[in-house]
């Protein structure tokens, strides 16, 4: 539980340094980041299975370069339901979805071996 709650900070974080490095991304605070990093997470553990399932065959005609497109969506849309979390565009949102995605690799990669309150 606690190496989830670590990484929505980080999360945030990210969401956080995505505006910072990119004008077409504006995020009002750290509150506003932790709710869009939440939402956004909500929104790819939910809604973006089905949306690939959906879209299978467009994903497989362009090799994959769709699901590029369905992390823009998912970024997109949170944008429309987050206060002080906006997104100029969805060609913004792509590119603020692709840089998304990189820092949570990169979190992931640096939360893959952590573990709290276990001993061995």
């Amino acid at each position: 539980m606690l190496k989830l709650l670590l990484k929505w900070l980080l999360s945030a974080c990210a969401l956080l340094a995505v505006a910072y490095l990119y004008s077409g991304v504006q995020v009002s605070g750290f509150g506003a980041a932790m709710w869009a990093a939440l939402f956004i997470g909500l929104l790819n553990a939910l809604v973006r299975p089905i949306l690939f399932i959906l879209t299978l065959p467009i994903t497989i005609l362009t090799l994959g370069l769709f699901f590029f497109v369905l992390n823009a969506a998912m970024f997109y849309a949170a944008s429309g339901v987050i206060d002080g979390f906006h997104v100029r565009s969805f060609g913004a949102a792509l590119l603020g979805s692709i840089l998304y995605s990189i820092a949570g690799v990169i979190i992931d990669s640096a939360l893959e071996g952590v573990q709290f309150g276990r001993r061995r």
